[in-house]
C-alpha cells in the first residue's frame, strides 16, 4: 500500500470522527435513489455531510482496500467551505481535514 493510501485512510478516520463530533453523522442510509445522483457532490439529493458519509468515504476506502489509483484532483475543501459558510456550525477542523485530503491527492 502506498504512502498516499495510508495518509488517506488516516485522514478519513479523522473526517468521520469530526462528523460525529459535529453531530452530522447519520445512523440511517438515505434511500438508494438519493445516492445515485449524477451531480457533483450529489448536491441535488444529499447534504454535503451526507455525501461525505455515504459516498465519498466509502468510495475512498474501496480505492484504498483495492490499492487502486487515487484521483489526482478532488477539490473537496472549497465545497465544504461553501456549504458551511451560512451554517452556525464550527466546521473549521473538518475543513482542515478536507484540505489535507485535497493536498494528499494532489501531491
Amino acid at each position: 500500500m502506498s504512502d498516499k493510501h495510508l495518509q488517506l485512510a488516516s485522514i478519513l478516520m479523522d473526517i468521520e470522527k469530526e462528523l460525529r463530533d459535529l453531530e452530522l453523522w447519520q445512523r440511517h442510509t438515505p434511500a438508494s435513489d438519493k445516492l445515485d445522483s449524477m451531480q457533483p457532490f450529489a448536491i441535488d439529493t444529499l447534504t454535503f455531510p451526507q455525501w461525505l458519509q455515504f459516498i465519498f468515504i466509502p468510495r475512498a476506502y474501496e480505492l484504498i482496500e483495492a490499492r487502486a489509483p487515487l484521483p489526482r484532483n478532488c477539490g473537496i475543501a472549497p465545497m465544504a467551505e461553501e456549504y458551511f459558510r451560512s451554517l452556525e456550525i464550527n466546521s473549521d477542523t473538518l475543513i482542515i481535514h478536507l484540505r489535507v485530503v485535497d493536498q494528499v491527492l494532489a501531491g
